[in-house]
């Protein structure tokens, strides 16, 4: 088999320098556990494009995914997509029972699965010992039932994240490097016991190999609420609109000019396939970023346009003193080790707009002059579970090394914009926002 730096790169819509692969690679399937959520799913779409290359996915989910998100896909793809229900929280040995049931085979795995415990006053991070737990479990549970049920892959990838890196309390070293050490000292993160459960995995069967991927603030299309920052950057665009005011930008001066790192799910679906067929790439870990530089000044200018907010953009605003203001850790409680606390300043945060009922009747307003079309109601979901990430939107920051994956071979690029446009006009096409105003998004050239 040869390396896919041996042939051409091509183009896929707005996703560009996209690896080609050896044609002797045949036959393949994928299990893809995590298969409704926005990486699960859009890998899944990433696969599904080259029919001789993955004759099968197997989607795992406790629900099937939707005929809405389904008709995402080609009616051909759809064919060669199966679901089997799994609820990766029971033992090994059923886990290993329902892939049996589903005549699952797999010469791939890609671990999305993902439990969120219900999100707490303080944050959806804040349980992070409930995390370690559940989520540590069922990757174990997964891991041991495939040799329960015969199954033996030829690699493993495991998708965690930026948190790997600690950028979620406070100062980490920039940019974010794959051989940076872990930061076990800051509090438990299930990243690293996952990490230790494939490792183990992996040399008690040496004829697999694995691959972690780290994506940083994704973003994607889906027809599930949750855990949906892009999403809630629709249902704000399309608020402020509707209510005739501006897009307010809640965030300090600290965060509106500084570059934003950004991975759209499609991207990462391709640069994960990339590395679970390159052979030099066993057994690494790789950084995902879409390869631009993009500002919140620009994307919310960006954001306006697409949703036809007349009054158009408010930057940060300048009375400091009376913003919330959000404390990260620094010195030796952050992953830098060193350097005062970190300030972020915030006009207000997406889990408390969220609690506003002046938002919930604007959205009610909303879908009742869509006429239907849209069907989505976000506000009657769990707010905290489906809006908690919009707590920390505006106090993430990180630069993100791609050096690595670059080495190796990886060219793929998509604009961030580019990306974000179509992820929303998808997620207008399956009832979630109104359609957006205008025909594409103006790429960063």
């Amino acid at each position: 088999m040869r390396s896919a730096n041996q042939f051409p790169v091509q183009q896929k819509g707005i996703y560009r320098n996209l690896p080609t692969f050896d044609p002797s690679i045949t036959g393949l399937t994928a299990i893809v556990p995590g298969a409704t959520g926005i990486s699960g799913f859009n890998t899944i779409r990433c696969l599904l494009e080259s029919p001789e290359r993955w004759s099968k996915v197997f989607a795992l989910s406790r629900s099937p995914p939707s005929d809405k998100l389904l008709s995402l896909l080609e009616p051909s793809q759809r064919d060669r997509l199966q679901h089997v229900p799994v609820d990766l929280l029971s033992s090994p040995e059923e886990v290993a029972e329902s892939l049996r049931s589903g005549n699952v085979t797999g010469t791939h795995v890609f671990f999305y699965a993902y439990i969120q415990p219900k999100a707490s006053d303080k944050g959806i991070w804040e349980n992070a010992e409930e995390l370690l737990e559940w989520n540590t479990k069922i990757l174990n549970n997964f891991l041991r039932a495939l040799p329960l049920a015969k199954i033996s892959p030829q690699r493993i990838v495991l998708q965690t994240g930026g948190k790997n890196y600690g950028m979620h309390l406070g100062r980490v070293r920039q940019p974010c490097v794959e051989s940076d050490p872990r930061s076990k000292h800051l509090g438990p993160n299930f990243y690293y016991p996952q990490e230790d459960a494939l490792f183990a995995f992996c040399k008690a069967h040496p004829e697999t190999k694995w691959n972690v991927i780290r994506p940083f603030g994704v973003l994607g299309s889906s027809d599930n609420a949750k855990m949906n920052t892009l999403y809630i950057l629709g249902l704000y665009a399309a608020m402020q609109r509707h209510r005739q005011k501006p897009l307010s930008f809640p965030g300090g001066w600290e965060l509106w000019e500084e570059p934003v790192a950004v991975s759209t799910a499609r991207l990462t679906g391709y640069l994960t396939e990339w590395a679970a067929l390159e052979e030099a790439c066993e057994n690494q870990a790789f950084n995902s970023e879409d390869g631009n530089m993009l500002s919140w000044d620009r994307y919310f200018h960006e954001l306006a346009r697409w949703f036809g907010v007349e009054k158009g953009v408010v930057g940060p605003r300048d009375d400091v003193d009376q913003l919330e203001k959000l404390e990260l850790k620094g010195g030796s409680q952050c992953a830098l080790g060193y350097g005062p606390s970190k300030q972020i300043t915030q006009s207000f945060d997406f889990l408390s707009w969220a609690k506003d009922p002046s938002n919930v009747k604007a959205w009610e307003e909303i879908m009742k002059q869509s006429r239907n079309k849209i069907e989505v109601n976000p506000f009657e979901q769990d707010v905290d579970d489906t809006f908690g990430l919009g707590k920390y939107l505006f106090s993430l920051t990180a630069t993100v090394s791609m050096n690595k994956a670059r080495r190796m071979g990886w060219t793929g690029h998509v604009d961030s914009l580019e990306s974000s446009f179509e992820s929303l006009d998808e997620m207008a096409s399956l009832g979630m926002l109104p359609e957006l105003e205008v025909d594409g998004a103006q790429p960063l050239v």
